[in-house]
């Protein structure tokens, strides 16, 4: 209880104190762009990584085995490729045309005077960011449920409270130090607890011996096992579906609002090949220590647990002292907080941004955008918390809402930034297939009958988006007045603050950034 105390405290005074930072409406958003790599890349991972990295992951592998960790491998793979493809483009086109938000960047790179592009993307934003913030204060419920008893209702209410006050005072300024700080918590974390727990056990060689005891099929990775009745079976191999579905995580990563605005706000894009290193390890360690911890799970407790999702938690209780398991589970705390502030941020920020300013009142001053924004970040959190009341499961939340941002955004993101002749229409056809794909797939698989796949969302959302945006892309609607393919950089006027330049060619990438 203290450690949780001395670590919320330390949260709200991070947004005080950076409170007096945040004066205009782009240090409340994007932070001025002032972001170094090592904190771009820890507060990108940390945004990353939910509750799900501590609860779902380790849970999904004390169910199933290694098997289960294709997820890992799926975005270990994706965050790779989205610092190697998006960042370096994101980074210099958002800054050139002056956009703080997803959906302006996308009405700016289409040149979409209907504004209806704008108005699609600010609402795929708003909805699912709602829905995966709602997955976040679940998890926080549901921690201080488990560490506790203090109850769901009261665990969720008191852990809202704390991130609403420190997003609405410091914005983007207190979520990037607050991010460092949570995310070196959740790296050591994944280090020490498995390390801990493999250590108590004997070593690697009783591990393995305890596994296999259990259900061979814990070790296969080409397979699942079965976790129930409380006890692990043979289960069945997985299948080409199931790799597919699993995989299929890391195509998520090209469309995350959250992660890409830590793109648009790095400092230079010369530092993006440091960040995207360190951010990449970060990852790999995180990872790799989530899913140990597992593992380590079903050798090291004493009885099978009710619910696979708190394995994390009995393992600090079981393994450590009070004072070190309360510094472990702070680390899930802070995996839970550091996505969902960000969450919060740019939901508020593309309905202050995109809607509020875009359709109601193009003439707002930057201290009614500051106070709209903060305003936007209550309401967020305020129907986040009514869906979270009715609880449901951490992964299977974080899954929906990711495979939502993945197809809707992810394949219009990257054509945006690889194809100079999209078109706006491209763009809208693109990312309403994907969204639409998603939200109706679970009722449009059953009705292929015995072509029924079973396969994860994300896979039929992202190729009927990029169908749809090909497709239209190339036969329909007006392309962009500047012909990217035959543009060079002396085409372009220098931009300055009081005149922007109009949108530009491809940037000359970054030391060895893509395209070179």
């Amino acid at each position: 209880m203290i450690t949780f105390g001395v670590f919320l405290i330390a949260m709200v005074m991070v947004g005080v104190i950076t409170h007096e930072e945040t004066a205009t409406f782009d240090d409340f958003t994007v932070g001025s762009r002032r972001l170094s790599a090592p904190v771009a890349a820890l507060s990108a991972g940390a945004a990353d990584m939910s509750g799900w990295l501590f609860l779902g992951l380790p849970g999904a592998v004390y169910m199933a085995g290694i098997g289960a960790t294709w997820i890992a491998v799926g975005l270990i793979i994706g965050t790779y490729l989205n610092w190697r493809l998006v960042a370096p483009r994101l980074r210099v086109y958002t800054e050139r045309v002056g956009a703080v938000t997803l959906p302006a960047y996308l009405e700016e790179r289409f040149e979409d005077r209907s504004r209806v592009l704008r108005l699609l993307s600010a609402t795929v934003t708003v909805v699912f960011f709602t829905v995966y913030v709602s997955s976040g204060l679940i998890a926080c419920g549901l921690l201080a449920d488990e560490i506790f008893g203090a109850g769901f209702e009261l665990g969720l209410s008191v852990f809202a409270v704390v991130i609403v006050i420190y997003t609405i005072l410091g914005g983007f300024r207190a979520l990037s130090v607050s991010h460092s700080i949570q995310g070196t918590l959740m790296f050591l974390a994944a280090i020490a607890l498995p390390a801990i727990a493999i250590w108590q056990l004997g070593g690697f060689d009783v591990l393995h011996s305890e596994l296999t005891a259990k259900a061979p099929a814990l070790l296969d990775p080409g397979a699942e096992a079965s976790f129930a009745d409380k006890k692990w079976t043979a289960g069945e191999p997985l299948g080409a579906v199931a790799l597919i579905s699993l995989l299929a995580w890391g195509l998520g990563y090209f469309g995350q609002p959250h992660i890409l605005t830590r793109f648009m706000s790095i400092r230079s894009p010369r530092e993006i090949p440091l960040a995207r290193w360190l951010g990449v390890g970060w990852v790999i360690v995180v990872l790799a220590g989530a899913s140990l911890i597992g593992l380590a799970g079903i050798a090291a407790l004493d009885k099978p647990l009710g619910n696979p999702e708190t394995v994390f938690i009995a393992l600090s209780a079981h393994e450590t002292s009070p004072w070190v398991a309360g510094v472990l589970l702070v680390a899930v705390l802070a995996a839970i907080k550091s996505t969902v502030d960000s969450q919060l941020l740019v939901s508020a920020t593309s309905l202050t941004e995109d809607l509020y300013r875009a359709f109601l009142n193009r003439r707002a001053s930057d201290t009614l955008l500051l106070l709209i924004g903060r305003l936007s970040v209550l309401a967020v959190a305020l129907i986040a918390y009514a869906i979270a009341l009715s609880g449901g499961a951490v992964l299977d939340i974080v899954a929906y809402a990711w495979a939502g941002f993945g197809a809707a955004f992810g394949p219009v993101i990257l054509l945006s930034l690889f194809w100079p002749r999209m078109t706006a229409a491209g763009a809208k056809a693109g990312m309403l297939a994907g969204a639409l794909t998603v939200l109706l797939w679970k009722k449009i698989d059953p009705l292929l009958g015995p072509l029924e796949t079973g396969v994860y969302e994300m896979v039929p959302g992202v190729l009927a988006a990029t169908a749809a945006a090909l497709l239209f892309g190339k036969y329909v609607g007006r392309r962009p007045a500047r012909d990217w393919a035959h543009t060079t950089a002396a085409d372009t006027p220098q931009s300055t603050p009081e005149n922007p330049a109009p949108w530009p060619p491809h940037p000359t990438p970054p030391m060895d950034g893509p395209g070179r």
